[in-house]
């Protein structure tokens, strides 16, 4: 009789923790999805340190970037290029060849791969929405102009491997590059005019408009109750948008995250290599978020093939202590203040991934020119 009693008691209680927690995550759902309902200015501010001048998120600019550089016949002569082997020394390397369309505009590998198919040392970066970094471009910011950028890939011996003082020359002896650089240039085929021509194309390769775009124009049936979870959770207790923040999802600086591997396998000082000041060791561009469910592997080395990782690296709090024969090593990269254990829950790890999907959209498929003879 006893143990009948005490069956019965904790199915009674069994029953109503499940339907505690059943109410309370409605309530929580049904809480969040109010609160982002109302204007973005109106969400509930982010976690962001002091210091920190951040921007608001905000949807895409209505725009077609694409379609309007496709009339543009500056912006046609360098998509011919883009997609042209013939630009590189052995003319089977193209600049298509490690930023693939169908690919989020990378190449899907953990690191590049070119010329005599000798790999790079780093992630190849996607090209969408890379005309908003200014004055930095590559990982490192080695780059101070998108036209100075171009030249990078083209000479480099493991990418293009091409000797660029020769390429205007290879170049104006297929009829059709010299008639269509006529057309567009007075002065015809020269280095800066291939550089513009490429740059003017870059500069079209842009994000399409996802959910969660939507969701920002006050769409909130856009999102699913964990994507509203999951972007609860970027602004507040994840920190995302410490760096990753306004439009874009970048505040487009440089961030030490740890992942430095000083004096180990894949080591990588980074911003350091540029600026010489210790200061630097280790940091890396801050990549935009946008269309990033697509973009993978993941970070400068690309070692991370999941985001569900790189969530749980972060996560981590990525605390790196030096070896006592390190300690005194005025190089060893000093993570930035910023980052510290998170403690999130595997639900709320999930909702972040959630979210990252659906601030994500495939971009447009490019069908590859027919190039000039």
């Amino acid at each position: 009789m006893k143990r009948s009693i005490l069956i019965a008691g904790s199915f009674i209680i069994l029953c109503s923790l499940n339907s505690y927690t059943a109410n309370h995550f409605k309530s929580e759902t049904d809480s969040l999805r109010t609160l982002y309902s109302k204007p973005v200015a109106e969400w509930p501010r982010p976690d962001v340190d002091s210091g920190i001048k951040y921007e608001e998120m905000q949807a895409l600019p209505k725009e077609n970037a694409w379609a309007e550089g496709m009339k543009d016949p500056e912006v046609q002569l360098g998509k011919l290029m883009f997609f042209d082997p013939r630009l590189s020394r052995s003319g089977q390397i193209s600049c298509s060849s490690c930023h693939e369309p169908d690919l989020a505009w990378t190449d899907g590998r953990r690191v590049s791969l070119g010329n005599d198919h000798l790999q790079g040392t780093r992630n190849t970066p996607t090209l969408l929405n890379v005309f908003i970094y200014g004055g930095t471009y590559f990982w490192d910011g080695r780059a101070n102009s998108l036209n100075n950028q171009v030249f990078g890939p083209l000479s480099a011996h493991h990418e293009m491997d091409m000797d660029t003082a020769l390429l205007p020359a290879k170049l104006q002896a297929i009829k059709g590059y010299d008639s269509l650089f006529k057309t567009v240039y007075k002065s015809g085929i020269s280095l800066n005019n291939i550089s513009s021509a490429l740059t003017a194309f870059e500069k079209t390769i842009r994000s399409r408009k996802s959910r969660f775009d939507l969701f920002l124009q006050g769409k909130d049936s856009a999102f699913t109750d964990q994507e509203i979870k999951g972007l609860h959770v970027f602004r507040t207790k994840a920190r995302c948008m410490n760096c990753h923040y306004g439009t874009y999802l970048t505040d487009k600086q440089f961030h030490n995250i740890g992942l430095t591997y000083y004096k180990r396998k894949y080591e990588d000082l980074g911003r350091y290599g540029i600026t010489k000041d210790t200061a630097d060791v280790g940091r890396f561009r801050t990549p935009s978020l946008r269309d990033v469910a697509f973009t993978g592997p993941y970070m400068h080395n690309g070692l991370f093939p999941e985001l569900e990782q790189i969530i749980q690296l972060y996560n981590s709090g990525m605390i790196i202590k030096p070896r006592p024969e390190l300690e005194n090593d005025p190089m060893f990269p000093k993570t930035d203040a910023i980052l510290r254990p998170l403690r999130l829950t595997l639900e709320e790890r999930n909702a972040l991934v959630a979210f990252l999907n659906a601030a994500s959209n495939r971009p447009i498929h490019v069908n590859r020119p027919s190039l000039p003879k």
